[in-house]
């Protein structure tokens, strides 16, 4: 009955946002590193918290502590896209889908083939470095000897743009999906429980009447929800989208 009337809701629909986090991610066996398990991994071997250990405060710091974690539990460069980014490619492709806004920072829904991707908190595939700007991608910052990464040209460090703990959100970003969301004829919210802001407080921005909740947990939201499924994000999207 859900399955329906979401597969109805999008029908009748032609200006479809998706805003998404962790559990997206999670579906392609990327560890959401908020989690129970990722806590205790981080206090077990590092002594501190993930949110410390990915702070801006130990980059600057402690560079040495913040690559060590950073490269061990933030990037997984065989993860593959899974069936909810392959949905939303299609809705896009499909002229029904005009923007996902992702809490993500892995490149999947870009990789199945979503055009319009709003990153709030960046990517791990992009690196700049921080004394001659240089840009290295992934592979290249990854292939480069020692635990902190410098830029062979200049010798600063190469800093991920991904945002950190104290950093702030791209403004630019931040603003084109506000307005993605503020025009949306329906909001579709899956794989995130909706507890980290400012991303979570994007929800408030949708003056449509057709929200609707995908996640296997309740989130505060729910009530405010046309439709909440409390399920496979993957599962749901792929039931009711042609791939």
């Amino acid at each position: 009955m859900a399955y329906e009337k979401l597969k109805e809701l999008i029908e009748g629909s032609d200006n479809i946002v998706f805003l998404g986090g962790a559990g997206v991610s999670t579906e392609s066996n990327i560890p959401d590193f908020r989690s129970e398990d990722g806590l205790y991994k981080a206090k077990t071997k590092y002594g501190y918290s993930p949110e410390y250990l990915i702070s801006r405060t130990v980059f600057d710091t402690k560079p040495e502590l913040f690559f060590d974690y950073y490269k061990n539990n933030l990037i997984y460069r065989d993860a593959k896209p899974n069936k909810a980014h392959y949905a939303l490619a299609a809705l896009e492709r499909q002229g029904k889908l005009k923007a996902v806004v992702t809490q993500n920072i892995d490149n999947l829904h870009q990789e199945a083939g979503s055009k319009t991707v709003y990153e709030l908190h960046g990517s791990v595939y992009r690196n700049y470095c921080m004394g001659c700007h240089k840009f290295y991608s992934l592979d290249e910052m990854m292939s480069i000897e020692g635990i902190v990464p410098r830029c062979p040209d200049c010798g600063s460090i190469i800093k991920p743009d991904v945002v950190l703990y104290e950093e702030g959100l791209d403004g630019r970003v931040w603003n084109a999906a506000q307005r993605a969301i503020e025009e949306a004829d329906m909001l579709i919210v899956g794989g995130t429980s909706l507890v980290v802001y400012p991303a979570a407080s994007l929800v408030g921005d949708y003056r449509g009447n057709k929200l609707v909740l995908i996640n296997k947990s309740t989130t505060a939201y729910d009530n405010m929800a046309s439709l909440v499924i409390h399920d496979s994000i993957g599962e749901v999207l792929s039931s009711v989208v042609d791939i």
